[in-house]
């Protein structure tokens, strides 16, 4: 899970798909934190996306760097707990004035039931499952 993040934070931006409807929507994000070995992301309750992610959990997050992308695929699962939105805002200071551990608007998903691939146009695919 460590390489998956890793890859995600060098990246600095990543694109998530998610279901609207039978359409896919893309969107960049920028928020990922590994914690208790869980790979984390960051939106709003009031989002459209998190309102899509609620619907169907089933997404997946694309990045490229150094010649290098990755794909993750698998579910979100929702963390209320204010432990987790504390240590993923920490990690994104700047996020202060939008968002709060404490706020009914804050939304920390990690991944569950899916597989991260590493791919270049040299080397074998790496893939890391996600349990």
């Amino acid at each position: 899970m460590e390489e998956i993040y890793n890859f995600l934070n060098d990246a600095g931006t990543y694109f998530l798909a998610t279901d609207d409807n039978g359409q896919p929507r893309v969107r960049p994000f920028g928020t990922v934190a590994l914690k208790d070995g869980k790979l984390y992301i960051q939106t709003g309750k009031s989002k459209d996306v998190f309102k899509q992610i609620q619907k169907n959990p089933k997404v997946e997050i694309s990045a490229f760097k150094d010649g290098k992308w990755i794909r993750v695929t698998g579910e979100l699962e929702n963390d209320d707990s204010v432990e987790a939105k504390k240590f993923l805002l920490d990690q994104y200071p700047d996020l202060a004035g939008m968002y709060s551990p404490t706020d009914d608007n804050t939304a920390v998903l990690y991944f569950k039931n899916g597989e991260a691939v590493i791919s270049s146009f040299t080397d074998e695919p790496i893939v890391i499952p996600i349990a």
